[in-house]
C-alpha cells in the first residue's frame, strides 16, 4: 500500500492526514511516543490520532493555555508538566532521563507531525521483529503552501526518531534562545542505526505567519550560536560523539564565514537544489530561507556593535 499522498496530485491539493492506523488493544506496538508540546491545540489531535497504535503516549507539556490538555484528556493520554530551568536539560533530554517507561523503545513526535498507516506498521513490524540494531532514522515531508516540497533541500529530511531510550540523548547545543525544546540539536545514539523506509508527514507551517513566528525565534538562536562560534575557541555542542553530526557541525562552521551566504542560500535551495520544480511554492520557500539566512546574520551584527558599546 503506497503512502496516501503518493495517490494525490501534488501540484494541486489541501494536504490532508490520512485515516489513522490501528492495532487491537492486546497487539499494539511496544513502544512508547513523547511528544513535547506548547498550546498545540491547531495540531494535536491529528498528531494522537494517529498514534492510537502505541502502548504508551507521553505528552510532555510547557503550561499550555490553550485546549491542548482538553483534548489529550479526551483521547486518555499521558500528560507530565515540564518546567525549563532556563539552561538545561531541555525537554526531549528531561523525558528521556525522567519518564516511568513501560517500554524499551520511544518515538519522538512533534505535535505538528503525523504518522501515516504503512509507517505506523512499518514500526509494529521492526519492533517485533529485533535484528540488532538501537535507533531507525525517519525521513519527513514537509508540506507548505498546500503542497509537499519535494527539493529546495528539504527533502529528504532524514532524523533518528526510533530508538532505544537508554541508547539515545540529543546533544547539548551551549546557546539561548530557541526555547525549552530541542530543535536544532540531534539525537546522539550509542548504538547502530538503520533506515525505515516510509516517510512521516510535517504540517509545520499551515500559514505563512506561523513560518515567520518560528523563524523570528530561531534566528535570534542561530545569531547568537554564530556569536560564540566567532568568538569563543572552544567547543559548542556537549554530547557531539558521532562523526557525522561533527561534520555537520563543521559544515555549519564554514558556512557561517561566506560573505552575504544568504543570496547564497538562495541559489543553493532554488537553483543547486531545484527548488524552482516546486513552483510558485518553492519560489517563496526559498526566499523565505534566504531571508531567514539574512535575519540570522543582521542579528548577529546586532549583538556584535552591542557588545562593543556596552
Amino acid at each position: 500500500m503506497n503512502c496516501v499522498v503518493d495517490e494525490l496530485k501534488i501540484n494541486n491539493f489541501r494536504p490532508k492526514a490520512p485515516k489513522p492506523f490501528s492495532l487491537s488493544v492486546n497487539s499494539k506496538a511496544p513502544v512508547s511516543v513523547i511528544i513535547p508540546v506548547k498550546n498545540e491545540e491547531r495540531n494535536i489531535r491529528r498528531c494522537l490520532e494517529h498514534l492510537m497504535w502505541a502502548k504508551e503516549i507521553f505528552l510532555v507539556d510547557s503550561q499550555s493555555t490553550d485546549e491542548t490538555l482538553k483534548i489529550a484528556d479526551e483521547l486518555g493520554v499521558n500528560v507530565v508538566q515540564f518546567r525549563f530551568n532556563g539552561t538545561y536539560p531541555k525537554k526531549k533530554n528531561w523525558a528521556l532521563e525522567n519518564l516511568p517507561f513501560r517500554n524499551e523503545w520511544v518515538l519522538i513526535v512533534d505535535a505538528d507531525e503525523v504518522i501515516p498507516p504503512d509507517l505506523a506498521q512499518e514500526i509494529a513490524n521492526v519492533l517485533q521483529q529485533p535484528n540488532g540494531y538501537d535507533g531507525y532514522y525517519i525521513n519527513r515531508r514537509f508540506f507548505f503552501l498546500g503542497r509537499w516540497l519535494r527539493h529546495c533541500g528539504y527533502y529528504p529530511s532524514l532524523n533518528l526518531r526510533l530508538f532505544k531510550h537508554r541508547c539515545g540523548r540529543y546533544e547539548r547545543i551551549i546557546a539561548d534562545g530557541a526555547g525549552d525544546n530541542e530543535v536544532h540539536e540531534h539525537v546522539v545514539l550509542n548504538g547502530k542505526a538503520n533506515y525505515l523506509s516510509q516517510d512521516m508527514l510535517h504540517f509545520a507551517y499551515p500559514d505563512l505567519s506561523t513560518w515567520v513566528e518560528k523563524h523570528n525565534r530561531y534566528s535570534s538562536w542561530e545569531a547568537e550560536l554564530e556569536e560564540r562560534m566567532h568568538s569563543d575557541s572552544r567547543e559548542m555542542h556537549e554530547g557531539l560523539g558521532e562523526p557525522g553530526l561533527q561534520f555537520k557541525r563543521w559544515l555549519k562552521r564554514m558556512y557561517l564565514k561566506i560573505p552575504l551566504r544568504f543570496i547564497f542560500r538562495f541559489f543553493y535551495a532554488y537553483i543547486w537544489k531545484k527548488g524552482f520544480l516546486d513552483g510558485k511554492a518553492g519560489f517563496i520557500f526559498c526566499l523565505l530561507l534566504s531571508f531567514y539566512d539574512f535575519l540570522s546574520w543582521a542579528k548577529a551584527h546586532e549583538r556584535k556593535v552591542q557588545g562593543e558599546n556596552s
